[in-house]
């Protein structure tokens, strides 16, 4: 199924090349703008929209604001942060905003199509230069205990490997590509893998395998 996609950016040329990136992607429908965040609220709001790319200096309201008020009106939608900054309080602010990713803006643009596509799946993606603040991120939002490997949450190998992967930003399907197992295994594994370390989604169990050096 295609996703609907809202480019929310203020600088016009660099809001013409996101939208040409994705101009043609197979997974894309249709592509809208916006050059501010109260015109992308009202965008969001009037549409049928699944993914928003937003930028975080915007006039006025800023990204993170205009990502909050996106996200209390529809809490399936994927936030995808595209920035030139990884100033801490950004990326934290962001994570509470509720962004599904956090992307630097000099990332190669067939690479945000990756991203965007691992995200609709269902995958959380951080630049790896904010992984440090990520990981501190986690360790204030959710309580984790020490632990030194798969063992004490009784992780088989093979989800041991998944968790890893999962870790790393891929999404189920391009897990089952890399492993060479079915989607539907690949989902029963990731099922259990959330049942056993006790968090809700991928991105919980993300960071508490990173934070606690399960993988």
């Amino acid at each position: 199924m295609k996703k609907n996609i809202l480019i929310v950016e203020d600088h016009e040329l660099t809001r013409f090349g996101l939208k040409t990136t994705f101009e043609g992607v197979d997974y894309i429908g249709e592509i809208f703008e916006a050059d501010s965040a109260e015109n992308a609220i009202e965008i969001f709001n009037n549409n049928n929209i699944d993914i928003v790319i937003m930028d975080l200096g915007l006039p006025n309201m800023n990204g993170i604001e205009a990502s909050e008020k996106i996200r209390s009106s529809n809490k399936d939608v994927k936030i995808i942060i595209l920035t030139s900054h990884n100033d801490e309080k950004e990326v934290l602010n962001s994570l509470k905003a509720g962004a599904n990713a956090y992307c630097s803006k000099e990332i190669n643009p067939q690479r945000l199509v990756q991203v965007v596509q691992s995200v609709a799946d269902g995958a959380a993606w951080f630049d790896p230069s904010i992984a440090h603040i990520v990981l501190k991120a986690s360790s204030g939002a959710l309580s984790f205990e020490t632990v030194d490997n798969a063992k004490k949450y009784d992780l088989t190998a093979r989800e041991a490997q998944i968790l890893k992967l999962m870790t790393e930003g891929y999404s189920n399907m391009e897990i089952a590509q890399i492993l060479v197992i079915s989607i539907n295994t690949t989902k029963a594994h990731v099922a259990s893998i959330l049942q056993k370390l006790e968090v809700d989604d991928r991105l919980q169990a993300a960071l508490k395998a990173l934070k606690n050096k399960i993988v």
